[in-house]
């Protein structure tokens, strides 16, 4: 198996205590290329068609199905696939897959470098890339995957720059079937600052920071961010901070071994009776019995 294949699908081993988390290329300071496209029998039939659940941090993937079927489970939601379909697993969701013997399709890797600097924050694309999604497959995903694959393997003059312009017209197109399949009233109003806080978010919400502090290190004042997160989603930023975190709970109760208490200081919680009374507002039960409804299937 060549270096690339084996950072991204050792997929079998996981830990018990901690979700699997791999990286394509390493860091984005040194990239082994500007994107990486293979087909989907390359990285399942070595694993018996079955890929356990686990995540890539920083990079984000499409994958496109021509024939065969299966299922992917996307942050503990069962998903059938009924080829043609696309599935969009953005970065840091944990996804696994079973698929029937013989799929076929493409599976095309991102890394947050591309995706952050080919898309504005003014122009919406991102907030659908964020969806997990299984859907239909859009005109011309196909034929796009096909001119991917095709210029990935060659090496002409002028190829990152074609890869990158393919790359960014896929996820555009998965952009507008994710955001179309969504039932909304209008397009959200999204900025640059917004896009910043996200990152901030992402960065730091293990920290367990105030909103002050998120303020501070974007120059606004509390309500400002609040304004521009309320006109990028409809809810006020400490509620997006809120759910990032709870996310992040949910993954670790469902994919790892690892206690509420332990969770609770995973995740910047000083007191784990303090987490448990977090988790059971967001979610309406606390973390123990949240297992347990996951052990008895419910």
């Amino acid at each position: 198996m060549d270096q690339l294949r084996q950072f991204l699908y050792i997929s079998n081993m996981p830990s018990a205590a901690r979700i699997s988390s791999y990286n394509l290329f390493g860091e984005t300071a040194e990239l082994a290329d500007v994107l990486h496209v293979e087909t989907i029998r390359a990285r399942s039939e070595l694993h018996d068609w079955q890929l356990k659940p686990h995540r890539h941090d920083r990079l984000h993937q499409l994958l496109v199905l021509m024939r065969g079927g299966g299922s992917a489970e996307i942050d503990a939601n069962t998903h059938p696939l009924s080829p043609p379909c696309l599935v969009n697993v953005p970065r840091g969701a944990v996804h696994g897959f079973r698929f029937a013997s013989g799929t076929s399709g493409w599976v095309l890797t991102l890394t947050s470098d591309l995706l952050d600097q080919g898309l504005s924050a003014q122009e919406g694309v991102q907030a659908p890339l964020d969806l997990p999604a299984v859907l239909p497959l859009p005109d011309g995903m196909e034929a796009l995957a096909r001119q991917l694959i095709a210029e990935y393997q060659r090496r002409d003059f002028g190829r990152a720059q074609m890869l990158r312009g393919l790359a960014l017209a896929a996820t555009a197109l998965a952009a507008r079937a994710i955001a179309t399949a969504q039932p909304t009233t209008g397009t959200p109003q999204t900025s640059p600052l917004f896009g910043r806080f996200e990152a901030l978010v992402e960065e730091s919400f293990r920290q367990r920071l105030p909103l002050a502090d998120y303020a501070r290190q974007l120059a606004v004042s509390p309500t400002h961010l609040n304004r521009i997160a309320h006109q990028a989603t409809g809810q006020p930023a400490s509620a997006l901070i809120r759910a990032r975190t709870l996310r992040e709970a949910r993954r670790l109760l469902i994919y790892t071994s690892l206690s509420a208490a332990q969770i609770a200081y995973e995740l910047g919680f000083s007191d784990p009776a303090h987490f448990s009374r977090f988790f059971a507002r967001g979610t309406g039960m606390p973390p123990r019995k949240f297992r347990q409804q996951l052990a008895r299937g419910g």
